[in-house]
Formats: C-alpha cells, sequence, structure tokens
C-alpha cells in the first residue's frame, strides 16, 4: 500500500508505537523510516499534535490504526495531512456484525456501572469494544500485572493488550519521548465483553475486579 502510494526510501512514515509491529514493519519493508508519534490517552490512537511535530520535511505520509473499537480522530489527522500535504492511510480492525457490537456495548455499559478503583474507556462516538481496556493507575506495570495475575485467579480471562511499544523494541528503538504511550502499556488491561458472556460472566468479573480494591497496595 505504501510502496503503491509512492513512499519509498529515504521518506518518513509517522505511525503509533502503541499496538502491533506490523505497521513499522510495513513501512521498512517500503523502504522507508517509521517515527513514532504518541497516543491520545483516552483513544490510544495517533494523538494529532504529537504528530504535527513528529512532521519534519521527509515525512511522506502518516498511517492511522484505530484501536480496541474506538476510532482515531481523523478529522484532525486528516487535517495535519492537508497542512504539509502528506498521505493519511487508514488502517482498521476486522469488524463484528451490528447484533454482536450491540451485545459488547450493552457489557461494556455494565461494566462502566459497576467497576471500582480502574479507569474505565472513554466510549466516545462510534466504540465498538472490541476490547474492553480499563487502566490501572498509580505505579506503573509492577501493580497492573499484579493486579491481572490476582484477577486471573480468580477465573477471569484478562490480558495485557500490548506488552511493549514499538519504539521500545530493540531493532525500531528510537530516543524518543512517548509519555502517553509509555503509561498506556504499564497501565492497561483488557477485560472480557464478548457477546457469549452470561450475567453471571459479568458479575464475575465485578466481583474479582473489586474485590481487590482496585489498586493494589503501593510499591514505594
Amino acid at each position: 500500500m505504501l510502496r503503491a502510494a509512492g513512499v519509498g526510501v529515504g521518506d518518513e512514515v509517522v505511525v503509533p508505537a502503541f499496538g502491533n509491529v506490523e505497521v513499522a514493519e510495513a513501512v521498512v519493508l517500503a523502504g522507508a523510516l517509521p517515527v513514532f508519534a504518541d497516543i491520545d490517552p483516552l483513544t490510544y490512537c495517533l494523538d494529532s499534535s504529537a504528530v504535527e511535530v513528529a512532521v519534519t520535511p521527509r515525512t511522506a505520509a502518516i498511517v492511522v490504526v484505530h484501536r480496541f473499537g474506538r476510532p482515531a480522530d481523523v478529522v484532525r489527522l486528516l487535517g495535519v495531512g492537508e497542512r504539509h500535504g502528506l498521505l493519511v492511510l487508514q488502517e482498521g480492525e476486522s469488524e463484528a456484525p451490528y447484533d454482536e457490537i450491540a451485545q459488547r456495548r450493552q457489557r461494556a455499559a455494565y461494566l462502566d456501572g459497576k467497576l471500582r478503583g480502574v479507569r474505565t474507556p472513554d466510549g466516545g462516538d462510534g466504540h465498538t469494544y472490541q476490547q474492553y481496556v480499563v487502566r490501572v493507575p498509580g505505579n506503573g506495570r509492577p501493580d497492573r500485572d499484579a493486579f491481572a495475575r490476582a484477577v486471573r485467579a480468580k477465573g477471569v480471562d484478562c490480558r495485557v493488550p500490548v506488552k511493549t511499544p514499538v519504539h521500545r523494541l530493540p531493532e525500531y528503538r528510537r530516543c524518543v519521548s512517548l509519555p502517553e504511550t509509555e503509561r498506556a502499556a504499564d497501565e492497561t488491561l483488557t477485560l472480557p465483553v464478548d457477546a457469549s458472556l452470561t450475567k453471571r460472566d459479568m458479575q464475575r468479573i465485578v466481583g474479582a475486579c473489586n474485590a481487590l480494591g482496585g489498586l493494589l497496595q503501593p510499591a514505594f
């Protein structure tokens, strides 16, 4: 896709570091250099202000990745592309049928109203809750990981959505400040909102999380 659009050797492409490595790999395969920009902490997608700062005379394109069923702020990102004459490409996630999305939204609304001590997602317009991402704030990864282990021990299938941001990987390591990306990687956890979950399943998820009091003891 990038090559077909004329992106190649000597070009830079602005991409998110919070997510899968495939986007950066595609940039490299086109012969270009991936440049990482920070994310919006509410959407987990590229932040338009951070993208603006990352643009240089060598920038040829921006790759916008929609995350967890929450769309990026495409209007502002397209605005950045228009101001600088850049190609703006979008990468979405495979979507489910409407009925399944409606059930996920129903389960997400239930968790929004019941969970305590974790930060629930910002729904926003069009959120399909492909993943229901909460934050375990406070003291970074040790707290989130301990919280996850405790919840799993109670039979809840929770997962860390992004274990290592791309800019931390050895082959893509960059001296770049991405505080929101790193904070999200340290604090985020996905909880189940599958359409197959029963009311009892949802109550078990809430009970397992709330029994911990949300945050564990600070690790000073």
